[in-house]
């Protein structure tokens, strides 16, 4: 196992087994960075998983492309026919 798949795989752990521990949350290697992707229950998991990921990997080049899954309520009512 290479240093990078090492530190990867420490993420994906910490991901899972940390405060977050969100499992919906993929992360791949693409070349010389790393793509963190998933959808997320709120703003504040999407800047601690950013945060997590910054530190297990730290001198590379890091995308996050995390989504905040809407879970406010509606602003109307349905109407139904």
């Amino acid at each position: 196992m290479t240093n990078l798949d090492y530190r990867v795989a420490h993420l994906r752990e910490r991901l899972a087994q940390g405060p977050t521990a969100e499992l919906g949350v993929q992360v791949a290697v693409h070349g010389d960075s790393v793509l963190v992707t998933g959808t997320v229950p709120s703003a504040h998991c999407r800047d601690e998983i950013r945060r997590v990921a910054g530190e297990a990997l730290t001198g590379l080049v890091v995308h996050c492309d995390l989504v905040v899954a809407e879970t406010s309520s509606p602003g109307r009512a349905e109407e139904l026919t």
